[in-house]
């Protein structure tokens, strides 16, 4: 492994790296949007263009000392789980969120921690199990949330008044994805990550999400010839990449970090390469900063 250096504004630089397909947006006109899996029971159904560009995806590992999700947007972290089986929904909703607010509490400083969603994936044939439907890896690089879509979800999930009194009283509210192999070592369709310092305002492309309910909102994300993209080599069941969605504060931390699944060269049909369905897991969480430590 090659030592990481840094550049003129200190950011993440490292030598080595693999060079692969990510799929970006291409901004069109009109707002994007696309139909989530909950409401066509399957796949995404997509209504805008993408294109898929080969780009350099540094190895994280030679600067996982480094990481910072309030600088770079994500955190690569040695985590172990006391659940055996992670489709296991009860032992999800009692053991792992425990475990997940009792880490995010800690490790980043908040006073509150809230688990509020749950993905599992899968790039086997059949997708992963969840309670609303088979979910495939996610291909296009994107970031959950948006600064509309951000504090509305907090407020679902936090109530209108909490939000309102947290961020009223100069508290502040950062989202989580906690993200974790299921059957590691992952030695297929890994995640990318970008360094988010090195994403510009305008590549992130404000993309509505329909739901059978409700339409949010995600960014999608165009591609710039600036950015810096990492990933974990074979990733294993006791780490987890911490990625941050979405931050109240606009203060020059990272607020919105892509993301997105790709396949290493030579793994186009993942089905010869000899090793197993690459299966995850990502909890989304709000963390709360009361005044006085935000």
């Amino acid at each position: 492994m090659h030592a990481p250096t840094p550049n003129q504004d200190g950011a993440l630089q490292v030598q080595d790296v693999v060079w692969a397909d990510l799929t970006f947006i291409l901004p069109q006109d009109e707002k994007p949007y696309f139909e989530s899996s909950a409401l066509t029971g399957d796949q995404p159904k997509v209504f805008f263009n993408t294109e898929d560009l080969v780009v350099p995806i540094n190895d994280m590992r030679p600067l996982a000392h480094e990481l910072s999700v309030d600088r770079h947007g994500f955190e690569l972290m040695t985590f172990a789980t006391a659940v055996d089986d992670l489709y296991d929904d009860e032992a999800i909703a009692g053991v792992y969120e425990a475990e997940l607010i009792t880490l995010l509490k800690a490790h980043l400083g908040a006073d509150r921690a809230a688990v509020f969603d749950h993905t599992r994936r899968s790039d086997g044939a059949a997708g992963a199990a969840n309670a609303d439907g088979l979910r495939g890896p996610a291909s296009r690089v994107h970031v959950d949330y948006t600064p509309r879509s951000g504090p509305q979800r907090a407020k679902d999930c936090l109530g209108e008044d909490e939000v309102d009194r947290i961020l009223g009283s100069g508290g502040r509210i950062s989202q989580i994805n906690v993200w974790r192999p299921i059957n590691g070592p992952v030695r297929r369709t890994p995640l990318a990550v970008a360094d988010a310092s090195s994403v510009a305002w305008e590549e992130l492309i404000a993309t509505d999400q329909r739901f059978p309910d409700r339409t949010g909102e995600i960014f999608q994300l165009a591609h710039g010839d600036g950015q810096r993209w990492f990933w974990a080599p074979d990733m294993a069941d006791d780490e987890v990449l911490l990625i941050k969605g979405w931050d109240s504060l606009d203060d020059g931390r990272a607020r919105f970090t892509p993301h997105g699944a790709f396949k290493l060269p030579g793994q186009d049909n993942n089905e010869d390469i000899g090793a197993p369905p690459r299966e995850s897991i990502e909890a989304r969480c709000f963390l709360v900063y009361e005044a006085n430590t935000a």
